[in-house]
């Protein structure tokens, strides 16, 4: 079973926003939804869905576990409470949303917890997100790579996260995307916005094929039925050896998504 090469991120989104952002995703033609437990929005998510009548096989649904949620004696109770919310008997993909703050919770036991939980069918796959590579490597070295479906994490052309990249290729493990248009700063960006102007395409489409031609999930946010639509059309949009090697030399190590929590990450 395969990631979809675009799916539909709802952090920050709450309420009437993420239920009418869903409804216009799905009616665009986005069929892989993004959340978590800390986005607060699974029950709002849940209904949507629901109401959209699509069929559930035709669906991609990924929720993330939260930090207190990560020991063996509290993570599938906590993933079941997601598939209430969600009006799901299974999701098909839950991921392990950030590395235990300070290690407290070992990453091999919460990687076994989560086996668990897919042992049990309550998701098809499982991944982690928001792990270095050293937390890549504990959790490989728990589960093994072949288990392991995907690490989201931030990447954008100001973020380019190479050295994790690299190890997850030599492992044979997915990445998927977040923040992938760095919080619309890629579409002010005047390289960016050159590379566009050639392919007669947004900024946002190019930043999104730079990610999908790398072999990258990502997963765009927005609740405009225009963005949604045209983030789309990124899949069909093809950059040049030339236009690769621009948005390359734009890293700089930006990085948006940084808690206090955040592991030491990988320079």
């Amino acid at each position: 079973m395969q990631i979809p090469s675009i799916g539909l991120g709802t952090f920050r989104l709450q309420g009437q926003q993420v239920v009418e952002s869903v409804r216009n995703g799905l009616t665009a033609g986005y069929r892989h939804i993004d959340t978590a437990q800390i986005y607060g929005n699974e029950a709002d998510i849940g209904p949507a869905l629901e109401a959209s009548g699509i069929p559930r096989e035709d669906l991609f649904i990924t929720t993330k576990i939260w930090i207190e949620n990560m020991g063996a004696g509290k993570l599938v109770a906590s993933l079941e409470e997601s598939l209430d919310k969600l009006r799901v008997r299974q999701v098909d993909l839950a991921l392990i949303h950030w590395p235990s703050p300070a290690d407290a919770v070992p990453v091999a036991e919460t990687m076994h917890a989560l086996m668990q939980a897919r042992e049990r069918g309550l998701t098809r796959l499982i991944g982690v997100s928001n792990f270095t590579v050293a937390h890549m490597q504990q959790a490989i070295d728990a589960v093994g790579a072949g288990n392991i479906a995907t690490n989201q994490v931030e990447i954008h052309p100001f973020l380019q996260n190479r050295r994790l990249a690299a190890f997850a290729r030599s492992q044979g493990i997915h990445l998927t995307a977040y923040m992938p248009l760095a919080y619309g700063r890629v579409m002010q960006d005047p390289i960016v916005r050159k590379i566009a102007a050639r392919h007669r395409a947004t900024p946002a489409q190019v930043a999104l094929a730079w990610l999908l031609q790398q072999g990258y999930a990502v997963i765009p946010s927005s609740t405009k039925m225009d963005n949604l639509r045209s983030n789309l059309a990124a899949l069909e949009l093809r950059l040049t050896e030339e236009d690769l090697a621009q948005i390359k030399a734009l890293d700089r190590n930006e990085r948006i998504a940084d808690p206090g929590f955040a592991p030491e990450w990988d320079a």
